[in-house]
């Protein structure tokens, strides 16, 4: 294995010689006796052991070290065990560790301000929840009672959460077997690489694509529609980052047709995209926004709606049926401010979008140019994707064994990948150096030039 060429933290080695006999096999027996993981046959698990991390490495329990390609789920935007974020923890919890979200509480108070402080003038409020899906079900929750009416347009190509309305909101396999909540409707979005629409170009991929939506919105009945729920950039699905022109028009739809535009940044916001919204890229502000991993990197669970003035209004009078025991948890609001402090002072934002312009984007062009399998890249920021083919003239996609087999190898060369379908998403953390971003490119061409069809 290709050892990470990073300074481990004293806490690596110390953590080493105090568990001398700890082994990676023994924490994975542990792991498969007691826990049930998601989204899994549990049998078939054998999940990698992590002890430790730093920065964009992590390391298992007998000194292997990987430079953190997946952000775990696409979340460790600001690198793991940031020192700032991880004394705020420690200081929150010696003063207060938890209290009732009905209480005014100074950090989360100040969590609140320094979100909104980053978002558009027209946002006013900040509901918190304990991560993304619960953010979009409160955030369709308050669509639908502020508009009076029902039904939610998302898309196929799409995932949302697992909770009730947020899975059925999810457009990809794991809404099927979940379908117990009403009102949900999918269209499909612009994806020029395998265009639904028999587009040739990004302008009528976008033409299109909106043009299906109207008709959909007016099949349905505006009348009956509460909101349009998007993510900015699709990311599970494939890190579709959307064709000119096209959520400046979902936006005209929305105003058109009096329904509320739900932007789901859970994964793209934060710095991911490089911007702090994914959306500050185009011309367009959505009346919800939910948020939660790059908020404060998962440190502690929290997410959230973000929420206009005009909607938060809709309860100034009326009751909000909503609401969770940990709503703005203290330890986690504390690392929301750490975070977003970190952010500011040390330009996280501006060094993720400096390393996909200046090196993740001609990087990877680069792999493309000389890997056949390459169908596609796209991406923006830390935030991108390889799109793997058969062929190119075909756009067959290569298969599971083929994906299984190069995900074998990128880990025996030192690198944790994030594997979605045909696709490598290359997701570092947003403080990844150019150093660290070269040696997972030499690594991701080893492996493509060694991994057969």
């Amino acid at each position: 294995m290709v050892a990470s060429s990073v300074t481990l933290p004293a806490a690596h080695t110390n953590f080493a010689a105090g568990n001398a006999t700890l082994t990676n096999a023994d924490v994975v027996a542990l792991d498969r006796a007691n826990v049930f993981h998601s989204w899994s046959a549990q049998k078939a698990l054998n999940p990698m052991a992590i002890a430790g991390g730093s920065g964009s490495t992590v390391w298992d329990h007998e000194g292997n070290t990987y430079l953190d390609f997946s952000s775990q789920l696409v979340n460790t935007n600001i690198g793991h065990q940031h020192p700032k974020v991880i004394a705020a923890i420690a200081q929150q919890a010696t003063s207060l560790a938890t209290v009732a979200p009905a209480h005014a509480n100074h950090v989360r108070a100040t969590a609140a301000a320094k979100i909104l402080s980053h978002a558009p003038a027209k946002m006013e409020k900040v509901f918190f929840t304990n991560g993304g899906a619960d953010a979009n079900e409160n955030a369709i929750r308050m669509a639908r009672l502020h508009t009076g009416r029902d039904k939610v347009i998302s898309r196929y190509r799409s995932y949302h959460g697992n909770t009730g309305s947020a899975i059925v909101a999810t457009g990809d396999w794991r809404r099927i077997p979940n379908e117990y909540a009403r009102g949900h409707v999918h269209v499909f979005g612009p994806y020029l690489y395998r265009s639904e629409f028999w587009a040739e170009t990004p302008e009528q991929e976008t033409e299109r694509a909106l043009q299906h939506l109207r008709r959909v919105i007016q099949a349905e009945g505006p009348q009956s529609i509460a909101a349009v729920l998007l993510e900015t950039v699709p990311g599970t699905a494939g890190i579709l980052v959307p064709t000119p022109g096209y959520l400046e028009g979902v936006r005209a739809l929305c105003d058109e047709y009096g329904i509320v535009m739900i932007l789901d940044e859970v994964m793209a916001g934060f710095g991911r995209t490089g911007d702090w919204f994914a959306f500050d890229a185009f011309n367009v502000t959505p009346d919800l926004i939910t948020f939660a991993k790059g908020v404060n990197s998962g440190y502690v669970p929290v997410g959230g709606v973000i929420i206009s003035g005009e909607i938060a209004a809709t309860f100034d009078e009326r009751v909000f049926p909503g609401g969770l025991t940990y709503s703005g948890h203290p330890l986690a609001a504390a690392s929301v401010v750490a975070s977003i402090e970190a952010f500011e002072e040390e330009d996280i934002v501006g060094n993720a979008a400096r390393i996909g312009r200046e090196h993740l984007e001609p990087g990877l062009s680069a792999l493309a140019e000389k890997h056949n399998v390459i169908g596609e890249v796209r991406g923006r920021g830390v935030f991108w994707a390889l799109e793997l083919v058969q062929d190119r003239s075909t756009k067959a996609p290569v298969t599971a064994d083929y994906m299984s087999r190069l995900k074998a190898e990128l880990l025996r060369l030192g690198l944790l990948p994030f594997i979605a379908d045909n696709r490598v998403h290359v997701v570092p953390p947003a403080v990844v150096t150019a150093a660290e971003v070269a040696q997972a490119l030499a690594v991701y061409d080893q492996a493509l030039g060694t991994v057969t069809l």
